[in-house]
């Protein structure tokens, strides 16, 4: 997915795959499926996937909502709050270094 969001190019295909996350299946309607990139620049962006009920859903023409799909733009603090919430200790530790007992 491609997607110009401030002046600026986000592409799942150029960018770097850093981590997954998913919740839920394809029947449930809260299902979230996100992918972390970074960009050559270094900025982090998520590509999400899900359900009518998520926070990726679009409206559909006379009312409700269906699945959908969006890229958000994130700052390093939440590519980092991110990785803390959804992957193991190695992925942080690659990315951001060690960290203080």
């Amino acid at each position: 997915m491609k997607k110009i969001i401030k002046g600026r190019l986000y592409n799942t295909e150029t960018a770097k795959y850093v981590a997954n996350y998913s919740w839920g299946g394809p029947s449930d309607f809260h299902h979230v499926d996100e992918d972390l990139y970074r960009k050559q620049t270094g900025e982090f962006f998520l590509h999400g996937e899900g359900g009518p009920l998520s926070k990726y859903r679009s409206p559909v023409d006379g009312g409700g909502w269906t699945s959908g799909e969006d890229i958000i733009p994130m700052s390093d603090l939440d590519a980092q709050e991110w990785i803390e919430a959804h992957c193991d200790v190695d992925t942080y530790v690659k990315l951001f270094g060690d960290v203080k007992e």
